[in-house]
């Protein structure tokens, strides 16, 4: 087949609360997201494997266990596909949930229910735009897009979704003085991520929200001096 290209935008969650636990552990969220216009690109072509370019943040395997192949498993279909990252490993972002989703589209596939066995955020990677999104991440209420414009800053270094979550459980489930639960227990697992904060609140004089489960802090706004702005478009 000759090549297919299919982008993969990033999610920014831009608010979230964690509403409980799941007996089977996972959690639930009440959440808004949005999608950006930072992407990775995903190229299909004959043949049946994996080449990932560019990865930054946290390791990215280029084995059966990467969100790409484990989707192109689930839909039964087989290709080669070169990865080109541009959402950073552990940032926040869904870039995982968002490579997994394009697979999804690439193969016609819109089953949310399916998507979800990927991960939370795969559902609403797959639609994209704008929604809150409730449950385990598998109930999406579509919203109206508006353009938005944040900045954002993804220091060199990722953190793990699972550990940050557990810290959470850990702590009794605390609530987030601001528009994340999520933020204390990320600053347990990666006390760094303070420092990166407190450099955005200074470079920009906002008050600076985490991206999902981190290492991403983002305001409102362009601060093109303080980190990377990006627009929240959609749908994709």
């Amino acid at each position: 087949m000759p090549p297919e290209i299919v982008v993969a935008p990033a999610k920014l969650t831009v608010s979230l609360r964690v509403t409980g636990v799941r007996p089977d552990g996972l959690h639930l969220i009440d959440a808004e997201m949005v999608s950006l216009d930072l992407a990775d690109e995903l190229v299909f072509t004959d043949g049946d494997g994996l080449d990932v370019i560019g990865a930054r943040g946290l390791p990215i395997p280029a084995n059966d266990d990467n969100l790409v192949r484990r989707a192109l498993r689930l839909v039964g279909r087989t290709a080669h596909v070169r990865l080109t990252k541009a959402i950073p490993a552990g940032a926040g972002l869904g870039g995982g949930s968002a490579d997994a989703a394009a697979v999804l589209r690439w193969a016609g596939v819109y089953d949310v229910a399916l998507a979800e066995r990927l991960g939370a955020d795969v559902p609403f990677c797959l639609l994209g735009g704008r929604a809150r999104v409730t449950g385990s991440g598998d109930v999406l209420e579509p919203l109206a897009v508006t353009a938005q414009t944040f900045t954002l800053v993804t220091p060199p270094f990722g953190c793990s979704t699972p550990a940050v979550y557990r810290a959470w459980d850990d702590l009794g489930g605390p609530t987030g003085v601001g528009a994340n639960d999520l933020e204390p227990a990320a600053l347990v697992i990666e006390p760094r991520l303070a420092r990166w904060r407190d450099q955005l609140a200074e470079a920009t004089g906002q008050v600076p929200v985490l991206a999902g489960s981190g290492s991403t802090w983002f305001v409102t706004g362009a601060f093109p001096q303080a980190g990377t702005v990006v627009q929240a478009t959609g749908p994709f």
